[in-house]
């Protein structure tokens, strides 16, 4: 047997079973994307595949699995981080354990409370570390609207953190909170909005 016809067979046999793993894991549309990472693998070592080989194949679906969680937890984490800091005004002074615990808490609730469109221009310029100009390219815009978009994400973060600050909000958290904003936002006239 060639090793493209073993590759076939394994594929025939376990595909609709793999497919069940991975969508009970992550929904249908990512189980379908790992399902096919799952036999890109496979055919790549299609020599090292065992017999049975269910379970070499639930294995890697479930390796490429907790790959992406951990990816999308570590763009989220780095994201809260880049609110916890408009919200603090840029200090990254620590205090005790409980305080950055808490400031976390609410960076991630205000951050979760973005459109998908606010948290992946936030961490286009956060977490990859783009500039406007590359994360325009990115979000195939122009460098103005990126601008606008980036101010108004800002505006709409800054918005959230308030809001989750809400009950623990003093005059000089709320007077941070302004402050971060019009530090970290391009000036009037130079594409923000008035």
């Amino acid at each position: 047997m060639t090793p493209a016809e073993r590759f076939r067979d394994v594929y025939e046999e376990h595909y609709p079973r793999v497919l069940g793993y991975a969508t009970s894991l992550v929904g249908r549309q990512v189980g379908e994307d790992i399902t096919s990472e799952t036999f890109t693998v496979a055919w790549r070592r299609v020599d090292d595949i065992p017999h049975p080989p269910l379970p070499w194949l639930l294995g890697v679906a479930r390796n490429l699995v907790r790959e992406l969680r951990r990816r999308d937890a570590l763009r989220y984490l780095l994201a809260a981080e880049e609110a916890q800091r408009i919200g603090s005004g840029g200090q990254t002074d620590v205090g005790d354990v409980a305080a950055v615990v808490t400031d976390r808490h609410i960076a991630l609730q205000a951050l979760a409370s973005l459109s998908d469109a606010d948290r992946e221009l936030l961490t286009l310029i956060a977490w990859h570390g783009l500039s406007a100009r590359d994360a325009a390219r990115v979000l195939n815009c122009t460098g103005a609207t990126l601008t606008v978009r980036l101010y108004r994400a800002r505006r709409r973060l800054e918005k959230a953190l308030e809001t989750a600050q809400a009950p623990e909000a003093g005059p000089s958290s709320e007077a941070a909170s302004v402050n971060a904003v019009h530090t970290s936002c391009p000036p009037h006239g130079q594409g923000a909005p008035a």
